[in-house]
């Protein structure tokens, strides 16, 4: 039963990786994932924790991980988990709250599967426990500990008066400040623009209706500017650091099935985009939008972004 393993892994990551929240020693760095990103000695106790709990509990199931990659334990698995363990690493140490456990499924069949076919996904807030579960076809389910919330997006499309996030860290500040720095100066004053440091984080306050938007550019950038990739590898130590599948797996899934809208940032679906890598051929822009005429909104603002980006000498 996918939903069942789902949140049950979501929610024993959870439970293992609370107690080290904030804890200096999770601070410890280690070699690159294959994801490219620094791996902190929290990031690995997370993984060693969900290959153990997965060869117990599904031992047959197929897994993509941030620092493992793909694993395949058996011979013709019929699904595939994306996971992230810890959705914001660097809140964790810190022991702020924007971080979570992030896990979807998906069917393997003949073909590579993509993001149309995940079947559910399971968010879970690593310091609160507030869990997000969506099944496809079947809604959202937001649970409070015992209490059930429901989703409530926003009715926002006053831009001035937004209250917004975007991926920030591993992208070149001053291009990327180029595409989204009017809308920062827009909403600075009524609204409010935040780095929280988790895309699932980033992506759930839009369903809570703590925030109206998120954004993530980076991937678009590259591929409007490929001269641009250059400075992407700067900054993220040789890899490039925006959105991988398993990061936007389980996101992308409640946010539809919670009545937000989410295209890439040039505005198409994300549906026909491969789950099982993380380079940049695999990795994804994002607007997410709690409702239509904000997302169209936001896609006109980022396109002039865009354009202003191109221009420069």
């Amino acid at each position: 039963m996918p939903r069942q393993l789902v949140q049950s892994l979501a929610q024993g990551l959870r439970d293992h990786i609370l107690p080290s929240l904030g804890a200096p020693a999770g601070r410890e760095r280690l070699a690159a994932g294959v994801g490219g990103d620094v791996t902190f000695a929290i990031d690995r106790d997370a993984e060693e924790f969900l290959e153990a709990y997965l060869r117990e509990h599904a031992p047959d199931t197929a897994f993509y991980s941030e620092d493992r990659g793909l694993v395949v334990p058996g011979e013709e698995p019929s699904s595939v988990l994306l996971v992230d363990p810890i959705d914001g690493t660097r809140p964790a140490l810190a022991g702020f709250e924007s971080c979570c456990v992030s896990v979807a499924e998906a069917e393997l069949g003949d073909t590579s599967p993509v993001m149309a076919d995940v079947r559910v996904g399971c968010i879970v807030e690593i310091k609160s426990g507030i869990t997000f579960l969506a099944e496809r076809g079947a809604g959202l389910e937001i649970r409070d500990g015992d209490r059930l919330v429901e989703p409530v997006p926003s009715a926002t499309t006053d831009l001035s008066c937004l209250f917004w996030t975007a991926g920030f860290r591993g992208r070149p500040a001053a291009p990327l400040v180029e595409v989204i720095g009017e809308l920062i100066d827009i909403s600075s004053v009524r609204g409010g623009f935040f780095d929280l440091g988790s895309a699932t984080f980033d992506s759930t306050r839009i369903l809570t209706g703590q925030l109206d938007a998120y954004l993530d550019v980076g991937s678009l950038m590259i591929d409007r500017l490929p001269g641009l990739r250059e400075r992407f590898e700067e900054v993220g130590g040789g890899a490039v650091l925006n959105n991988s599948p398993y990061d936007l797996a389980a996101a992308i899934l409640c946010l539809e099935e919670g009545g937000a809208v989410v295209t890439d940032a040039a505005g198409d679906s994300l549906g026909d985009r491969r789950l099982l890598g993380s380079g940049h051929e695999f990795q994804m822009s994002c607007v997410a939008a709690s409702n239509p005429g904000l997302h169209s909104d936001l896609i006109g603002i980022v396109e002039e972004g865009i354009q202003r980006l191109l221009a420069k000498p």
